[in-house]
């Protein structure tokens, strides 16, 4: 009987251990996004930083639920930080009917992994349309 308390308290411990992606590690992701309005639909247009836009964050491979959300800057950069190892989505919404890869919602997705702690993933810039 003691033996088996003294397992099960071990394994609690070893199992309680396990960092999964998320909140409360010491990395960060970041990057920019630009957006790009159409004067006339295809052939001028003009890309320019998005300003205050949401982008959003995923933790982990499972399921679509939204974790987090920040907005850009005046230069269309952004940043999550505090973040542990494990694999991420970072995602932003655009008015570009060619896409349709979130559901029903238009969105362009980055996919990305922190694989050790205490780094910086640079993310490449998106371009957003903006009809």
């Amino acid at each position: 009987m003691r033996i088996t308390i003294i397992g099960f308290l071990i394994l609690s411990i070893l199992t309680s251990c396990e960092k999964e992606a998320g909140e409360g590690g010491n990395s960060v992701i970041k990057g920019t996004i630009l957006e790009r309005r159409y004067t006339v639909f295809p052939s001028i247009y003009t890309d320019k930083a998005a300003l205050d836009l949401d982008v959003y964050i995923i933790y982990g491979d499972d399921g679509n639920a939204i974790d987090d959300r920040t907005r850009t800057s005046f230069d269309g950069s952004y940043k999550f930080e505090f973040l542990k190892k494990g694999k991420y989505k970072i995602f932003v919404y655009t008015e570009d009917t060619a896409l349709s890869n979130f559901g029903n919602d238009k969105a362009l997705i980055l996919e990305t992994e922190i694989t050790k702690n205490n780094s910086e993933v640079n993310l490449p810039t998106l371009t957003r349309i903006n009809l």
